[in-house]
């Protein structure tokens, strides 16, 4: 009898350790969750406000399917995410279902057991009083015997029946939180079926898009290799940007007693403080801020299909950032003002040396700095510009000497 009472104590001890730690994975889990949900919520908050401030003469364009098309790929994101929670609130459910069920099994088997004790005592009071049970013994070791097995027999009822009472409240706190992820689920199900409603009125958005854009092809053509020769000025503007930069450097390198020097793996000779720049610049790399404050990207770095013509790919020497009409651009870092310079279809630029890096801000309507000046991460050095239709739109770039780099690599993720 004893023997079984350590058994099931030690059932429950176990049990209570595995529940444990399954209750703090899926807390882990569901907080992960909860996160993501909310992160990907800010961000469709963030292109609603940016997109609703598109001003009202707005055309079908490509730059506006770009950006529906992100904020179908945040949408399906969130739902995503929401099938998840679903899944995860089943697996919860199932959970507490198979704990309910095995704590009302060790409840059924724990008053058994106390049952037995109960009707065992009984069936021994009425052949033998307790008294004479223990004075009857032929021995003194017999009498302490029978008196320790007395206490050990009381013990351990009232430890079963402890069990007992503990084991009802846990089973009951189990129903009530069975109640609760019920709920959660139909609450969920109910959101997950709202943002559905969404994401398809999205897809029959971005498909209407799609045909009237399909149906221009020609002037999208068009389109394209204009702005394929504007990049083409950009980059060149940038690059002997850079060139002098280096040249300079290069100059001042040679110089009796130059403190300018050329380190293994560096683009160009720099001064102890510009090399010091340049790797604190490169130590910050994916922790850089945005050079909007608010804001999502229409256009990767690279090549990036076209979203209305098949086999047709569009390159991107930097990304492209749609934010809020006037909104300020800033400076992603310490520099110094490099080039400011107006160009075909990007408009005002600014080019800023951070070191050896550079970064170039365009698509600008005003600049607030000039060639030469020190600025500071943050410090705001013009405003966006707000095309035909209705479109604010950054134009960001990062380089390393004369090599491009992927912007999105080097400012935090959203």
């Amino acid at each position: 009898m004893r023997q079984s009472a350590l058994i099931f104590g030690f059932t429950l001890i176990l049990f209570g350790v595995l529940s444990q730690n399954l209750f703090a994975q899926t807390s882990k889990t569901r907080e992960q969750l909860e996160k993501e949900k909310a992160e990907v919520q800010a961000k469709l908050r963030e292109f609603d406000a940016i997109l609703k401030q598109t001003t009202a003469t707005k055309k079908t364009s490509i730059g506006e399917l770009n950006a529906i098309t992100r904020q179908f790929q945040t949408q399906t994101r969130l739902v995503n995410t929401l099938a998840r929670e679903v899944k995860l609130l089943d697996q919860e459910i199932n959970e507490n279902e198979e704990k309910i069920s095995s704590l009302e099994q060790e409840l059924k088997d724990l008053k058994a057991e106390y049952a037995r004790m109960v009707y065992n005592a009984s069936k021994m009071n009425r052949n033998l009083s307790i008294i004479s049970f223990v004075f009857s013994s032929g021995s003194f070791n017999q009498l302490y015997m029978r008196l320790k097995y007395l206490k050990q027999y009381t013990d351990s009822r009232k430890q079963q029946a402890a069990q007992i009472e503990e084991l009802s409240v846990e089973l009951e706190e189990e129903r009530k939180l069975l109640d609760v992820r019920k709920a959660d689920k139909q609450k969920v199900l109910a959101e997950e079926q709202s943002e559905r409603a969404k994401l398809e009125k999205l897809r029959k958005d971005q498909q209407g898009m799609v045909n009237i854009l399909t149906r221009k092809e020609t002037d999208i053509k068009k389109q394209i290799t204009a702005t394929k020769k504007q990049q083409q000025q950009l980059e060149s503007m940038i690059r002997k940007a850079i060139e002098d930069e280096i040249r300079l450097a290069e100059a001042a390198a040679k110089k009796e007693n130059s403190t300018v020097t050329k380190s293994s793996g560096s683009s160009m000779p720099l001064t102890p403080e510009a090399a010091a720049l340049s790797s604190s610049f490169a130590g910050n790399k994916g922790r850089l801020p945005w050079p909007v404050e608010t804001g999502f990207i229409t256009m990767n770095y690279g090549n990036n299909p076209h979203p209305s013509l098949r086999g047709i790919y569009v390159q991107n020497d930097g990304i492209n950032i749609r934010t809020q009409p006037n909104s300020s651009v800033r400076t992603v870092f310490d520099g110094t003002v490099a080039k400011v310079a107006s160009m075909p279809g990007y408009g005002e630029t600014v080019l800023i040396k951070h070191g050896e890096y550079y970064t170039l801000y365009s698509k600008l309507k005003s600049v607030s700095v000039k060639s030469g000046q020190t600025v500071k991460a943050k410090d705001v050095i013009g405003q966006v510009a707000t095309d035909a239709n209705g479109e604010a739109e950054v134009h960001f770039q990062t380089w390393k000497g004369l090599q491009k780099m992927n912007p999105s690599t080097w400012i935090t993720s959203k």
